[in-house]
C-alpha cells in the first residue's frame, strides 16, 4: 500500500526507469494506485465550455462550393474545457469540484443542466452578465470533423469577477478537503495573473500541490507549482523557440532551463506520437508512446493532466505520472469527439506496461 505515497519508506526502492529497465513495480501496486484515487478531491480552475456536435453523412459536395454536404443525424451537447478534467477526473473516481465562469444565457443554463446530469457540483460557477458562454461546435461527417465553430469571448474577466472568484476558492479550499489543484487554461479570460499568484499562495500555505496545463498567455505565469504540463506546441509559443521533437536532448535543456525559471517541480511535456518527457531536478525521461489507431486528439490533453495531477495527489514519481498520463492520453484520442477516460480500461492498459510484473 505504502509504494507511491507520502512518506513511504520504500518509494525509491520500487522507482523505474523507461529506457534502462532496471526496476519494476507489483501489479497489486498499480491496482492500490487506481483504488486511492477514489480517496481524492480535486479543485480545478479554468475556462469551461459547452462542447455541441453535429454528426451525419457525407455523399457529395455542395453544387454552391467546393464543401461537403453533411447530413445531420445527430446532435449532442457535452461539457467542455476545465469541465471536460472534471469528468476525466470523476471518471478516474475521484470527487472533481470546478471553479469557473459562465454567462447569465441560455448557453449558461444549459452548462449547469449539463454539470446537473453529470452530478457535478455547481458551487463553484460564478455567472456573469456581460459574458457570453463559450461554445464550441464540430461537425462531424463519416466520423470525421470537418469543421470547429467557435462563440466565445476572450476579453478577461473584471477585477471585480476575479475578486469574486478568488472568494469562491478561497471558501472552497478552507472548508473542503483538497487534494490537489488543477489550473486548466484555455485562454477564454478566466485566468489571470492575480488569480494564479493568491490561488498558488493559498495552496502552499495548505499543503496542497498544484498542476497547470497551460496556454500562451500566462505561460511564464505560474511560479512555484509542482506540475506543469504543455504540448509541444505551447512549449515552443510561450519560450519563443523554434524546437524540434525529434531531439529529446535539446528539448529537455531548454525544458530544464525553463523550470528553473518558473521554480517548478517538475514540467511534463506531451509529445503526441512521440510520447512525453519528465524533468524535475532529480529525473529527466522520456516515455515512448504506445501505437494506437488515432480518431480524435480533441480533449487528450485535459485526461493527461488529469491523470497526472491525481498521481502527484498520492505523491507518485515522475516517471509513473508520466507513464500513466502517456497511457491515458492515448487511450482517449482512439474515440471520436471530446470523451473522458475509461478507468478499467486504463487499468489493464497499465497493468500490461512491461515494467509491471
Amino acid at each position: 500500500m505504502y509504494l507511491y505515497f507520502k512518506n513511504s519508506y520504500i518509494y525509491h526502492s520500487y522507482f523505474f526507469c523507461y529506457k534502462m529497465k532496471k526496476y519494476s513495480i507489483k501489479k497489486e501496486h498499480v491496482r492500490e494506485i487506481f483504488k486511492s484515487f477514489n480517496n481524492l478531491n480535486v479543485l480545478i480552475i479554468g475556462d469551461v465550455m459547452v462542447d455541441s456536435y453535429m454528426w451525419g453523412k457525407v455523399n457529395r459536395i455542395s453544387p454552391e462550393a467546393p464543401v461537403p454536404i453533411v447530413a445531420v443525424n445527430k446532435k449532442e451537447r457535452r461539457l467542455g474545457g476545465a469541465a471536460n478534467v472534471a469528468l476525466n477526473i470523476q471518471a478516474l473516481g475521484a470527487n472533481p469540484i470546478l471553479c469557473s465562469v459562465i454567462g447569465v444565457d441560455y448557453e449558461g443554463q444549459n452548462f449547469l443542466d449539463l454539470l446537473k446530469t453529470q452530478k457535478l457540483s455547481q458551487k463553484g460557477i460564478l455567472k456573469c452578465r456581460d459574458r457570453i458562454t463559450t461554445v464550441k461546435t464540430r461537425v462531424i461527417g463519416n466520423n470525421h470533423q470537418l469543421v470547429r465553430i467557435d462563440e466565445e469571448v476572450e476579453n478577461d474577466i473584471t477585477a471585480s469577477e476575479t475578486q469574486q472568484l478568488l472568494m469562491l476558492i478561497s471558501y472552497i479550499i478552507n472548508h473542503d478537503k483538497i487534494d490537489v489543484i488543477i489550473f486548466e487554461d484555455y485562454n477564454k479570460g478566466l485566468i489571470n495573473q492575480k488569480l494564479i499568484n493568491k490561488v498558488v499562495e493559498l495552496a502552499k500555505a495548505k499543503g496542497i500541490p498544484t498542476c497547470v496545463d497551460p496556454k500562451k498567455k500566462n505561460f511564464g505565469v505560474y511560479k512555484g507549482v509542482n506540475l506543469f504540463k504543455p504540448n509541444l506546441k505551447e512549449l515552443r509559443e510561450g519560450l519563443k523557440l523554434d524546437i524540434s521533437g525529434d531531439n529529446i536532448n535539446e528539448l529537455q535543456r531548454a525544458v530544464s532551463s525553463f523550470r528553473v525559471k518558473l521554480k517548478a517541480e517538475t514540467i511534463l511535456v506531451t509529445l503526441a506520437e512521440k510520447g512525453v518527457i519528465t524533468n524535475s531536478r532529480k529525473q529527466k525521461e522520456h516515455v515512448l508512446a504506445h501505437i494506437r489507431t488515432i480518431a480524435d486528439v480533441s480533449g487528450a490533453g485535459d485526461t493527461v493532466i488529469s491523470v497526472a495531477a491525481l498521481c502527484r495527489a498520492l505523491e507518485c514519481n515522475d516517471i509513473m505520472t508520466a507513464a500513466l498520463s502517456n497511457l491515458a492520453g492515448g487511450l482517449v484520442c482512439e474515440e471520436v469527439g471530446v470523451v473522458p477516460i475509461d478507468k478499467s480500461k486504463l487499468l489493464n492498459e497499465a497493468l500490461e506496461l512491461e515494467f509491471v510484473k
